[in-house]
């Protein structure tokens, strides 16, 4: 019920094809498996630190699923302020719902919530910034 096009928010973003009915599960957050040592190796390099655009979900205490290694179509989702979807965690794995109704030609969009260390520099937050174009943005996809 969807399609990869370029978006207006960021890069590529997720399009509906068709109506979709609130509730509805579309679409697994698909990729490699990872530990949370795996991860550290991975992208914990000094060029890594300042690049917000990495493609982890955590999704238990020591499991993370990194889109960018074996990732589907649902790592194009872009954030939103004000979202017409949401992530589920159940089980280890990843689904993304629709939370309410969405019309054909519409972005899905998930607020992304996203997670760093406590108090970074305000360089650092900068790297974040939200430009969902959401009546009510918060200016940022960190979790606030």
């Amino acid at each position: 019920p969807f399609v990869v096009r370029r978006s207006k928010i960021h890069g590529r973003g997720v399009f509906a094809t068709r109506r979709i009915r609130a509730g509805r599960s579309l679409i697994a957050y698909e990729g490699q498996v990872l530990t949370e040592k795996q991860v550290d190796a991975r992208y914990d390099h000094e060029d890594d630190a300042d690049d917000p655009h990495t493609l982890l979900f955590h999704v238990a205490r020591d499991r993370y699923i990194d889109a960018s290694v074996g990732g589907n179509d649902a790592r194009f989702i872009n954030h939103s302020c004000d979202p017409n979807c949401e992530s589920d965690v159940v089980d280890g794995a990843v689904v993304i719902r629709a939370i309410r109704n969405i019309q054909p030609g519409a972005e899905l969009t998930y607020d992304y919530a996203l997670e760093i260390e406590a108090n970074p520099p305000k360089r650092r937050r900068a790297l974040y910034a939200c430009r969902c174009g959401a009546r009510r943005c918060r200016g940022t996809m960190l979790d606030q």
